[in-house]
């Protein structure tokens, strides 16, 4: 099956057959196992990746975060509106944990892919970033506060 993909604006071709994949001309081996909820071990190549399901559209795969669209030739939605974030966009946290440190603060300007927030959780920060261009209207935590799964963080117009 062959895929249009956009991987942090990036657009690209995504043929996936078995255990193979091919992706702006460099094709690989690969095999995928859930290894909790939202939490996969891929291994391709030899190697092994830890692959965490943040959103629908975001992928954290060894501590880098990577917003994808994926275009599925056989759906009607058309493609322009596949990636569009519009509105108000709400950020949150994707596990328990603390917030380690806010990067923005209301009426801020921000870019898509900028990071907003870094929460601790299981050890490990991470970054929670931008899904678009636009204006921090709130900022839901603050530094030291501990967050649940789901928790508005901050919000994106």
């Amino acid at each position: 099956m062959k895929y249009d993909v956009s991987v942090n604006g990036r657009e690209g071709q995504l043929s996936v057959e078995e255990a193979r994949f091919e992706y702006r001309g460099v094709a690989r081996d690969y095999s995928i196992a859930a290894s909790g909820p939202g939490i996969y071990s891929v291994l391709m190549d030899g190697r092994s990746y830890q692959a965490t399901l943040l959103s629908p559209e975001t992928i954290q795969v060894e501590g880098r975060i990577y917003f994808v669209d994926v275009f599925d030739p056989r759906e009607l939605r058309a493609r322009s509106l596949a990636g569009s974030h519009e509105g108000r966009q709400n950020i949150a946290a994707q596990m328990p944990g603390k917030v380690v440190r806010v990067l923005v603060a209301k009426g801020d300007a921000v870019e898509k892919g900028q990071g907003l927030i870094v929460v601790e959780a299981m050890k490990m920060q991470n970054e929670m970033k931008s899904p678009k261009a636009g204006v921090v209207a709130e900022v839901k935590a603050s530094d030291g506060a501990t967050v649940a799964a789901g928790e508005i963080l901050v919000v994106i117009e």
